[in-house]
């Protein structure tokens, strides 16, 4: 893989400093502006090998600061409808739970047996009562013990600045603080067990943009 940083045009200006704060609201709200004024922003193009446009690619920033930063998710589904997952990949923070909502008129039978997180739902309709939570980094291939042709994956990172791109392969990426990351890119065409591609990417006050080359053929999932 190759990654391609470069500068973007700087963002707005940054907040005025300020000698006091008037009461805990005022200060409150000067911290919070003065977070959205240093915050900087990543555009991601991401292509295959053939220079195709790559849908579905994982892009996130990893960091000291940004593990720190990090929270879990509440609410994210994985849904299946019309026999299939309705999104092939998904990304979560660690430790947020997932629920599997089964929308179809049959029942499926979701499972992974990823060393990240091994879990079975058995035969079932509806939504099961329990989350699955991922409390580990790392990729899970989801698949069903009834319909073999279902295949997903949930992607869980120990960073709060992710995101998958569109049909377009492009990613965007805001309100990130500026700093030293190890920008991290991954796609389900890789081969099983590959890690996310690795790269570093100095992020500055004016945003930046990377150009990411996947060894693999941007195929429909």
């Amino acid at each position: 893989m190759s990654a391609l940083i470069a500068p973007i045009v700087p963002a707005a200006a940054r907040v005025p400093g300020r000698t006091a704060a008037r009461g805990v609201g005022l200060l409150l709200g000067l911290t919070l502006a003065a977070g959205w004024a240093c915050a900087a922003t990543l555009d991601v193009k991401a292509v295959g090998s053939d220079g195709k446009p790559l849908a579905d690619t994982v892009v996130f920033l990893e960091s000291r600061e940004a593990k720190a930063a990090v929270r879990p998710l509440s609410g994210t589904e994985v849904e299946q409808a019309a026999r299939r997952f309705t999104r092939a990949v998904t990304v979560v923070p660690v430790g947020s739970e997932v629920l599997f909502p089964n929308r179809d008129k049959v029942r499926h039978h979701v499972y992974s047996f990823s060393p990240i997180k091994t879990f079975e739902l058995k035969l079932y309709s509806g939504t099961p009562s329990n989350p699955v939570l991922f409390d580990k980094a790392g990729i899970a291939v989801l698949g069903c013990n009834i319909h073999d042709n279902m295949v997903a994956w949930v992607v869980v990172v120990e960073t709060p600045y992710f995101a998958v791109s569109d049909v377009h392969g492009t990613v965007h990426l805001d309100n990130v603080p500026p700093g030293n990351y190890r920008l991290r890119t991954w796609h389900p065409a890789l081969p099983p067990g590959a890690p996310a591609a690795d790269e570093p990417l100095v992020l500055g006050a004016s945003g930046a943009v990377a150009n990411i080359k996947l060894p693999v053929t941007a195929t429909p999932l």
